[in-house]
């Protein structure tokens, strides 16, 4: 189970990382708000077409947590995809990469005030060590450049994109327990609805920016596999490991990012990111080997 867990959740980081790409290259070829909008409409559509039998056969279940999944899709997938998108065209990716993997933490403490989860020494070590490695990269390689960086709208943006998604992870032990199709369905629905007075207000302000191919392909991108393949892998690992355990994985996306920028921008692969992503990797197994004996201890407290 632990294993299936760990290659959905790195899974997830790939997809991820590619979704920080494609919502660069979305900059001056689809406007933020329109882009969500289309992304979950999309989504929404491609997931309905296979899990509607489902979802009426669990209709019941999810007519009682419709105030719920309305919530997820809204701040999970709708707001922290706005914000996110929204600081690119403001901040630099390397203060959203920064940023971004304050999730983990945020998670932790949120569980630990809210649920008096225990953590781990352990695990506040291996996610330390994963976070040195994504300053590494962040930094290009230099510790002291992120020292220099100035804080504008779009890194506010960002750190409330943390909030939302951190909220989301945390929130996800409420839902309820059926097919995650019939899930996907109902917040995939709810987050494009959610989308819909933003994309309006765009429109109106005059700031709204219809895609191009560029835009089309990103679109594409991001409704089929952030929107929907990794959203599914990262409830079945938060389901198999706990929100604490899997979140550590989030600080994965910005190394494969990087990776993948490397790959499909032609970006040298440098030194320091050989050695990034040995600590990012590296604090992730200390965390979750340390995660993994808490939860023994656990189950053997119990028995």
């Amino acid at each position: 189970m632990n294993r299936t867990a760990y290659v959905f959740l790195l899974t997830t980081a790939v997809l991820w990382g590619g979704n920080a790409a494609a919502g660069k290259f979305a900059v001056g070829h689809i406007s933020p708000m329109l882009l969500t909008m289309l992304r979950w409409l999309l989504a929404f559509l491609l997931n309905a077409t296979v899990s509607i039998k489902r979802v009426r056969r669990d209709w019941k279940e999810l007519q009682a947590h419709l105030p719920l999944l309305a919530a997820l899709g809204a701040f999970g997938f709708t707001f922290f995809n706005m914000a996110l998108y929204s600081a690119l065209n403001y901040t630099s990716a390397i203060n959203v990469t920064i940023e971004q993997a304050g999730i983990p933490m945020v998670i932790f403490l949120a569980n630990l005030l809210l649920f008096g989860t225990r953590v781990r020494a352990g695990q506040l070590f291996g996610f330390s060590l994963s976070l040195l490695g994504v300053a590494l990269t962040a930094g290009h390689g230099s510790l002291g450049q992120i020292a220099s960086l100035d804080v504008n709208f779009g890194d506010i943006l960002m750190l409330l994109a943390v909030l939302l998604y951190s909220g989301y992870t945390v929130a996800l032990r409420f839902r309820p327990t059926i097919h995650w199709q019939s899930l996907m369905t109902l917040m995939t629905f709810f987050a494009f609805v959610t989308a819909i007075p933003f994309t309006i207000w765009e429109w109106q302000s005059g700031t709204i920016n219809p895609p191009d191919l560029t835009g089309t392909m990103v679109v594409l991108y991001t409704a089929v596999f952030p929107s929907l393949a990794a959203q599914v892998l990262f409830i079945k690992g938060v389901e198999y490991i706990g929100a604490n355990r899997a979140g550590l994985f989030i600080n994965a996306v910005p190394i494969f990012g990087t990776l993948l920028a490397v790959a499909l921008l032609g970006e040298d692969f440098r030194p320091y990111h050989a050695v990034a992503l040995v600590l990012v990797l590296g604090g992730i197994w200390i965390a979750e080997l340390s995660g993994r004996k808490q939860a023994n201890v656990t189950e053997a407290g119990a028995a």
